[in-house]
């Protein structure tokens, strides 16, 4: 990887503005001044750089979370609509990050974005059993036991040429027309045919959690914002890429 861009995408400015840092002789590669932004690092010089004097933070991988308004196709590029890449820095851009799973054109909510292709996989594969809950607003009599015992025991679809028996789904039911609905699966447009089984229209549609991460409340609908290494610990965690410590592990 190139030094530019290895600061550039860790947060140290633009890559014009990381060109001018390494051009004068602020940034040093295991104790060596480099004035070349061209200069190839390797993966085991990351924890060698230093700018200002300052060991510098090289991001290897990068993990988002997205607030998904209404109207945004997820895809990081569209000659047509409005689409994630959009509300993505311009020092990001060149890190393939991509989306995690997909929400449709009307959905909005929690859209996680990475590069760490092994984590991407793990938490849209249905494998993996990871939960996504989903907060509903529908048309048409409130819900009752009878769709809350349906869902539980796994719903089978008929609006295609052959019917689909979905996994177990929990759904929460609250005031107003509204309802909580955690799937462990990621079917196309699996909510909105759920309710339209029920006969219940669905007016708006937001993802408020996936697996361990939960979109605080107070979050603006096209808000992006880094995950903390907690988080992202959480989340490899949950899917087996961080393995639980045991108490045997413990006296080893």
């Amino acid at each position: 990887m190139r030094l530019d861009k290895a600061l550039a995408s860790s947060g140290y400015g633009t890559r014009t503005e990381v060109k001018a840092l390494i051009s004068k002789g602020l940034v040093s590669v295991a104790g060596t001044v480099v004035k070349d932004p061209g200069y190839k690092i390797n993966d085991d010089q990351l924890d060698l750089i230093t700018v200002a004097g300052e060991s510098a933070q090289i991001k290897e991988n990068i993990y988002l979370v997205f607030n998904k308004p209404d109207g945004v196709l997820t895809a990081m590029e569209d000659k047509r609509l409005p689409h994630v890449g959009q509300f993505i820095p311009a020092n990001l851009k060149n890190r393939k990050i991509s989306p995690v799973g997909r929400l449709d054109f009307h959905t909005t909510g929690l859209l996680i974005l990475t590069n760490d292709g092994e984590l991407s996989h793990r938490l849209t594969s249905p494998n993996y059993g990871i939960s996504k809950v989903y907060e509903v607003t529908y048309e048409g009599e409130s819900l009752s036991g009878m769709q809350k015992e349906e869902a539980a025991k796994g719903i089978t679809l008929t609006d295609m040429d052959k019917p689909v028996k979905l996994h177990p789904s929990v759904l929460d039911i609250k005031e107003g027309n509204r309802a909580l609905l955690t799937l462990t699966e990621g079917k196309t447009h699996e909510v909105r045919r759920i309710f339209a089984h029920w006969e219940r229209p669905v007016i708006t549609l937001k993802r408020v959690s996936l697996g361990t991460l939960t979109l605080e409340e107070d979050s603006l609908e096209g808000s992006l914002r880094e995950l903390t290494s907690s988080e992202v610990e959480d989340l490899k965690r949950l899917t087996g890429l961080i393995k639980e410590q045991t108490q045997e592990d413990d006296k080893q």
